[in-house]
């Protein structure tokens, strides 16, 4: 397999930053930096577990999503579920308490082990009900899970404790990759760095090396034959494989794929977008059809227990100019805390009006008084919140020092907290160190509301006290938990819509913009697409020569 190495990128870094100020077209070879039959794709952020639950880490999902197939397949532009390892839809039951999946025969993993019945009710199993002693969570994607059953030799039966009707969805996502079942048996330890060549998948790619933190090679399964059968192309990728580099400096992605020594890069700061234009680049903004990019209030700390001082936060910043100063057209107000593409949206765009003179008559109503520094205070505490960077986020530190700015003008002062990913996600469980919660989540389904603020799921809010134990808010989590367990479309939509008004009313969630995965190719990379939230697919890409 002939690919580009770190190294080479990372010689690149100088030339790459004086590059980010050419025109597009620079690339005076015609496209032969592609080399061989490999794409050379960049990536802002190294993998951390190969466990599918955990793809929703989007470094972690690009990778899954190239070594796994799933029961169904979400059609990206539909957002319509079909079939792929399963023959047809499921049988579901009035209640969908019940679904029974016929499985297509002759696939098999790359190790060569079948991908069977039995296989599919322990990769489930596990997935639904993880296990803590091993360290493998549960996918927020499956709920209210009994067990699977193996019918016969090929027919699959999940029995649920409740109406599950968002199953079908689940079983089409990242967080479901259908492995091998000696990789199921692995410890989370064992699905982590230094491990990827041991994940067995049944995809179109086999990790065939990796550099621990820093690159990862992928090759072509030649024998690869169960595509889902609307795709265009059938049979093994067209490319011999493809190479993950991770390149966390934006300017090194843009400048080494406008210089045509990478094919792909992932997360295209918005500056850098009118770069890509021109006949030898173009730019792919993929939507993430869920959660909004947006700030989450952890309404159970002291600061934020009283709603005018969520609301007077929610009226201090201006979200426009947010977009305006630091975004492009790809990047859409939000009008809800749902993407308008995402199932069940809500428009609560009425409540997110900016308006400083109401937020500090709300701050005054609510007894904090500004110091001597400019800050309010009320009983000799400062009304100052801190504030996570959310690295896998476009700009997010630039988001948050933008709101720092707005909200000092009406006395409210915010801190970012700093760190890696690792940091990062530890802060972001403790309400004392972060009160102010800058995320989103991609999943087309309306199961979405509920992965990001339940609290057994991410519990963005921190509605569920990790220290205490105590539910700040037990109606937010009943209307939650109702969008997963009820069993139509239409009893889904009400309960979606019900949660979205409440949190729009309690000034839990601050929407800030819709936000898509922004991808940077050269013009001779063909067939490039997405899944359903926006994670790269590299089986149908061809590449010019």
């Amino acid at each position: 397999m002939k690919k580009r190495s770190i190294a080479v990128i990372a010689g690149l870094a100088a030339a790459a930053i004086a590059l980010t100020g050419c025109s597009a077209g620079a690339n005076e070879d015609g496209g032969s930096a592609a080399t061989g039959g490999t794409v050379t794709y960049l990536e802002p952020q190294t993998w951390i577990t190969l466990y599918p639950p955990a793809g929703g880490f989007y470094p972690n999902g690009g990778v899954v999503n190239q070594i796994t197939d799933r029961l169904l397949y979400q059609n990206p532009e539909t957002l319509e579920l079909e079939p792929w390892i399963a023959e047809e839809l499921p049988e579901v039951n009035a209640d969908a308490t019940e679904y029974t999946f016929k499985l297509r025969e002759g696939v098999t993993y790359s190790d060569g082990t079948p991908l069977d019945a039995e296989n599919v009710v322990k990769n489930i199993d596990l997935f639904a009900k993880g296990d803590p002693d091993r360290a493998l969570s549960v996918s927020e994607a499956i709920n209210n899970y009994d067990r699977g059953e193996v019918v016969d030799e090929q027919p699959v039966k999940f029995h649920f404790t409740a109406p599950s009707p968002g199953f079908a969805q689940a079983v089409s996502t990242i967080n479901s990759g259908l492995l091998s079942s000696d990789t199921l048996d692995r410890t989370g330890e064992e699905f982590g760095p230094g491990n990827a060549t041991e994940i067995i998948g049944s995809g179109p790619f086999v990790v065939a090396d990796e550099k621990i933190g820093s690159e990862l090679d992928l090759t072509t399964r030649e024998d690869y034959d169960w595509a889902p059968p609307s795709r265009e192309h059938q049979g093994a990728a067209q490319i011999d494989g493809v190479n993950f580099i991770v390149a966390g400096e934006a300017s090194v992605r843009v400048g080494t794929v406008v210089s045509g020594q990478a094919d792909i890069a992932r997360t295209i700061p918005a500056p850098d977008e009118g770069q890509f234009v021109g006949d030898s680049l173009s730019l792919v903004a993929a939507p993430t059809n869920g959660v909004n990019n947006g700030l989450n209030f952890r309404f159970g700390h002291p600061l934020l227990q009283d709603i005018k001082v969520r609301q007077a936060i929610i009226a201090g910043i201006d979200r426009e100019k947010i977009v305006e100063t630091l975004f492009t057209d790809s990047y859409p107000l939000a009008t809800g805390v749902l993407a308008k593409s995402a199932r069940g949206y809500v428009d609560t765009s009425e409540f997110y009006e900016f308006d400083q003179d109401k937020a500090k008559k709300l701050l005054d109503e609510a007894g904090w008084v500004e110091g001597s520094d400019g800050i309010r205070e009320k009983g000799g505490e400062k009304l100052t919140l801190t504030f996570n960077e959310a690295l896998p986020q476009p700009r997010s530190k630039e988001v948050v020092t933008l709101i720092q700015e707005q909200l000092a003008e009406i006395g409210i002062g915010v801190e970012i907290f700093a760190g890696d990913q690792v940091a990062q996600d530890e802060a972001q469980k403790d309400i004392d160190t972060i009160q102010v919660y800058h995320s989103m989540v991609g999943r087309a389904d309306f199961d979405v509301l509920k992965s990001q603020l339940y609290s057994a799921n991410r519990n963005a809010a921190l509605n569920l006290n990790n220290t205490t134990g105590d539910i700040t808010d037990p109606e937010l989590d009943e209307l939650l938990a109702q969008i997963a367990s009820v069993p139509t479309v239409e009893e889904r939509e009400t309960a979606s819509a019900a949660a979205q008004q409440r949190i729009a009313e309690q000034a839990y969630v601050l929407p800030l913009f819709e936000e898509p995965q922004v991808f940077g190719l050269q013009s001779r990379v063909k067939g490039f697409k997405t899944e359903s939230i926006g994670r790269p697919s590299f089986y149908e890409v061809t590449i010019e020569k």
